[in-house]
């Protein structure tokens, strides 16, 4: 799949000069590389963004033309915008077709739906890597490696050393000295949620009232509540009582009496 990149000479340079580019809907950028000498470019933002969402334009030698020149670069770096839609700068690097290079390509898995593994042993593809780090010459590049997991079992793990990768190309020296596991294949474990114990219930043995009996009671007992309650605060009201007091007083005055008049007469 051949990508061509539109870019234009930049004579301003400055972070000024950048953001009136930006509001002008054009994106700063840079070429290097190849032995020569960086240049400053700037390119249309639409064209760039749509680009950028494609997965071959990340890893593959795209045609370059610049003031009337073509070669072949490759994507090294961009930013983009925090929260926007907006790429802020881009940097591109030339292609020498006899030195080898350093690329980070994806990775597609194929067949997962069908290994024993899952088909059989009911397991999960899980995969430790989505892209991986290669080297090769540009005209070897490939835009994608694939990872046929067919006859993959399992509890089995697929190492780096053991992908079949195209021809002149190779894993960088960093990953054949730790062979990585790429993919696997493993039964989920299960998530064991505990539940609260239920608090007890007290079974109470005899008749249960209906609903409508059960609301009558609660409301005959409220009223009896009621009562006792009233009759509680009046009691206090009736009991202090000074009759029989003053029936003590009154009682023995006249026998005292009488008992004198006799002693009188006597």
């Amino acid at each position: 799949m051949k990508i061509e990149v539109t870019a234009f000479p930049r004579a301003q340079r400055g972070s000024s000069a950048n953001r009136r580019l930006r509001v002008a809907g054009r994106v700063p950028g840079i070429v290097y590389g190849a032995d020569q000498a960086a240049q400053n470019v700037e390119l249309d933002h639409n064209a760039l963004l749509m680009q950028l969402k494609l997965e071959a334009f990340h890893a593959s030698i795209l045609d370059f033309a610049l003031d009337g020149q073509k070669f072949q670069v490759l994507l090294r770096d961009y930013q983009m915008h925090p929260w926007r839609q907006q790429v802020l700068h881009v940097d591109f690097q030339r292609v020498d077709k006899n030195r080898k290079i350093h690329m980070r390509v994806p990775l597609h898995f194929l067949n997962a739906e069908i290994c024993p593994g899952v088909k059989v042993g009911g397991g999960v593809v899980q995969p430790a890597m989505n892209d991986i780090d290669i080297q090769c010459l540009p005209d070897d590049l490939p835009a994608f490696i694939e990872v046929d997991l067919k006859d993959m079992e399992l509890n089995e793990t697929l190492h780096v050393l053991e992908l079949a990768m195209p021809k002149g190309v190779e894993p960088v020296t960093k990953l054949k000295h730790e062979n990585p596991s790429v993919v696997s294949v493993h039964v989920p474990k299960e998530i064991v949620i505990e539940e609260e114990a239920p608090a007890p219930v007290t079974e109470i043995i005899g008749e249960v009232p209906a609903e409508g009996e059960e609301a009558a009671a609660a409301a005959e007992g409220e009223k009896g509540e009621k009562k006792e309650a009233g009759a509680e605060k009046k009691e206090p009201a009736a009991a202090p009582k000074k009759e029989p007091a003053a029936a003590e007083k009154k009682g023995p005055a006249p026998a005292e009496k009488k008992e004198s008049g006799k002693k009188g007469k006597e």
